[in-house]
């Protein structure tokens, strides 16, 4: 497996399957940048605008929804997902 992008678009809802989606992995640098700023007690509009890039501003809806859903996706890889991407030989030595 490739190394995932570093910035990669999202869509307005994380996966909520009980595997390792493509998206999963994709996302994968998404979900720890999302976790540290959970840990570091950030306001999820800035999380929203700067790691999901979409503005709650314009869109507070979908950037509310796409942060809540992608924040519940990273917390589901922590404790679970992850076991499937160092199978899949995630992050590669590439």
């Amino acid at each position: 497996m490739q190394n995932p992008p570093l910035d990669p678009d999202v869509n307005d809802a994380a996966p909520t399957d009980s595997i390792l989606t493509p998206y999963d992995q994709e996302h994968a640098v998404t979900y720890m940048r999302l976790l540290d700023a959970d840990a570091e007690g950030a306001d999820w509009r800035e999380v929203a605008e700067i790691v999901l890039r979409i503005d709650p501003k314009r869109q507070p809806e979908r950037a509310h929804r796409a942060y809540e859903t992608h924040l519940a996706r990273a917390k589901w890889m922590a404790k679970h997902g992850y076991r499937h991407l160092l199978r899949s030989g995630w992050p590669s030595s590439n």
